[in-house]
């Protein structure tokens, strides 16, 4: 009988975020191919599976890996960095193992786009600030659809995290400003929640200089919006749901 085979959303890197249950499954998986150097090796420590490093492997081999696994009876984890749910990659293993009618299961994780909002004190969504948050990257070697373009989306100026472009922070910084005022907030986070991470914080018209400065090239969240003001000063902009006079069905 085929085992099923678990995605596992690792968390940013600190070990101590991931999920109670994607622990467990580390913890009891008979085989974990995990994503190279992106993943905290310290998730690895003490568990009893046979471990696969995918960084220097291709699709064709980490299925075949899994597809072995399972017809063996063998319990499988892919762990991945941070949350499965973007720029993951499980949609194209998924989509082989339903040609092999290997049943799968998806463990959520903590995004890094969520620890690095934690890092920086911040909520993402202010009340008449930005109640949108996109998440985005800009184009490389990984093409975009053309409506999804940075300068296009800068026009909401909503509180966007982009993701996997620090290297291109020239581009990033020429298409924000198509829709951003140029003073708009920064924050740069490079390796949130790992020992060595990195935060800087600034405006939109420098951001090339920061991230030069600070030698960041790769692994790092960029972060705009005028939402970011509010995690170093007082912005006096509350939510109706503490608010004195709003009424709802637990609080009369």
């Amino acid at each position: 009988m085929n085992a099923k085979i678990l995605f596992v959303g690792a968390g940013p890197g600190d070990p101590e975020l991931i999920t109670v249950k994607g622990r467990k499954a580390l913890d009891t998986a008979d085989v974990v191919i995990y994503a190279g150097s992106l993943v905290n090796p310290a998730l690895l420590d003490g568990i009893k599976a046979e471990i696969h490093d995918s960084a220097n492997m291709d699709l064709g081999a980490i299925i075949s890996i899994m597809r072995t696994a399972a017809e063996n009876g063998r319990s499988v984890v892919r762990l991945h960095t941070g949350d499965t749910s973007f720029y993951s990659a499980i949609s194209e293993q998924i989509e082989r193992l339903r040609e092999l009618s290997i049943s799968y299961e998806v463990i959520p994780g903590v995004s890094s786009a969520m620890a690095g909002a934690a890092v920086l004190g911040q909520e993402l969504t202010i009340p008449e600030i930005s109640q949108t948050v996109i998440f985005t990257r800009m184009e490389g070697r990984t093409p975009v659809p053309a409506l999804e373009r940075l300068g296009s989306l800068a026009s909401h100026r909503a509180t966007m995290v982009i993701f996997l472009s620090v290297g291109m922070i020239e581009k990033v910084r020429d298409e924000l400003l198509q829709g951003y005022p140029a003073d708009t907030p920064v924050a740069i986070i490079e390796k949130a929640t790992w020992p060595d991470q990195k935060v800087i914080r600034g405006v939109l018209r420098d951001i090339a200089g920061l991230v030069k400065d600070a030698g960041i090239r790769k692994t790092a969240l960029i972060y705009v919006g005028e939402s970011l003001r509010a995690s170093e000063a007082s912005l006096g902009k509350e939510s109706k749901l503490y608010h004195k006079d709003f009424k709802h069905e637990y609080r009369k």
